[in-house]
């Protein structure tokens, strides 16, 4: 959630943000009317819980007819401290409603717009020119490391099986990140990816895009993770950080589900954009004024692993309509793919600012000691659809694929050959 006293003191700042993501700026209006109600309704309970506790005072001293009257307007006053406590209690649930309505705000300097009004911030490294490419799913196919076939016939569409060296190259690219990551002071983690709705919902996983998450309902009512920055969030939730030595850092290691509703069509052909893939994921918790700083770290990192894997990429500043509720700012490097002529993203790093922190209940203490609310980051540092880039950049007229020097020495060769 954001800050509250910022949608009180700045609404004009919050509807700025709202349109700039194509949100309803009607929203910020909704919630100013839910809190006053909510205000209200305390003053009113408060009120009469008062008078109440004061007739009891008069009623203690009072005797014969008096008292008598005394104790049936004590009895009337009780019904309506009842009744007002019900209508706060109410009041406080639309507030809170309404207020989990509002994403996060969107930076100063994010452009505005949807999904193509992205502003590309720098290119990196040259596409090769690579006559008659081969796609990533006939060079795994024909280098036996992918099975999207026996996939589908196990699990069904958009499941594959990474084999032989397919799935040695995946561990050796997640352990690449994972020890870039140790190396930058990350503490490395395994973390579940089943997690409770409270943390799904607090990382803001279940609002516009709530249809892509897998639910397992009836008796277990849990959510499979569809990135580990779910449960790394929830690992300080209701907890005051010390935060005294700097930012706290974790690199996540987990399997990942999506269900990818509605996107349908698109990219169904080899591993680009699949129900289950594996990644690590970077995290961290700091103070509010070290965020921005700390994302643009997250960003380096990102653009550090895509050195060692060689492959023309590119940054974007994503605007504010795709950012995701809970990102303040988002930045993705993306990829070039030969065969398909176009950068296809392979990391996505966000400043969550407060937000996430707020709904988790994740605090640090100040240097006067006082419980203030953190920030969180997150930024991608390997994961499958990598498989895709590489392959594609560094396959050789032959079929054969020659890996980056840096990737090589994880996997145990320098070249895939075809079987």
């Amino acid at each position: 959630m954001i800050d509250l006293k910022t949608v009180r003191d700045s609404p004009d700042l919050v509807r700025t943000s709202q349109r700039s993501r194509g949100e309803d700026p009607g929203l910020v209006d909704a919630l100013l009317a839910a809190d006053a109600e909510r205000r209200a309704a305390i003053v009113e309970a408060d009120a009469l819980r008062s008078e109440q506790k004061a007739l009891g005072k008069q009623v203690g001293k009072a005797q014969g007819d008096d008292k008598q009257a005394l104790l049936a307007k004590g009895k009337e006053l009780a019904e309506q401290v009842k009744a007002a406590v019900a209508r706060q209690s109410e009041a406080d649930a639309a507030a809170a409603k309404a207020h989990r309505a509002i994403s996060n705000i969107v930076a100063d300097g994010a452009p505005a717009g949807g999904e193509d009004d992205y502003v590309v911030l720098e290119h990196v490294g040259e596409p090769r020119d690579i006559e008659n490419p081969k796609d990533h799913l006939e060079l795994g196919e024909s280098l036996g490391l992918l099975d999207m076939e026996r996939g589908a016939k196990v699990s069904g569409s958009r499941f594959y099986f990474l084999t032989g060296q397919g799935a040695q190259l995946q561990l050796a690219l997640l352990n690449m990140a994972a020890a870039k990551a140790t190396a930058n002071g990350f503490t490395l983690m395994i973390p579940p990816v089943l997690v409770r709705p409270e943390v799904m919902e607090g990382t803001g996983f279940l609002g516009a895009h709530a249809d892509e998450v897998y639910h397992l309902d009836k008796d277990d009512d849990l959510y499979l993770v569809g990135t580990s920055e779910v449960p790394l969030a929830g690992y300080h939730m209701d907890e005051i950080l010390d935060l005294s030595d700097g930012p706290k850092r974790y690199a996540g290691w987990s399997t990942c589900f999506r269900r990818e509703a509605g996107s349908y069509g698109k990219d169904t052909r080899g591993i680009i954009r699949v129900h289950q893939f594996d990644k690590v994921e970077g995290f961290v918790y700091c103070r509010p004024e070290d965020a921005e700083a700390e994302h643009q770290r997250l960003l380096g990192w990102e653009k550090d692993m895509l050195a060692a894997i060689d492959v023309p990429y590119r940054v974007i500043d994503v605007a504010g309509g795709d950012l995701g509720s809970s990102a303040s700012r988002k930045y993705d490097c993306e990829a070039w793919v030969p065969t398909q002529g176009t950068y296809r993203e392979l990391t996505s790093t966000s400043n969550c600012t407060t937000f996430q922190a707020r709904r988790l209940s994740i605090r640090y203490r100040d240097e006067n000691g006082k419980s203030q609310t953190a920030a969180t980051l997150n930024g991608t540092l390997a994961t499958t659809r990598w498989l895709v880039a590489i392959l594609e950049n560094h396959q050789q007229p032959d079929g054969s694929v020659r890996l980056p020097a840096e990737l090589a020495k994880f996997v145990g060769t320098d070249v895939l050959t075809p079987r």
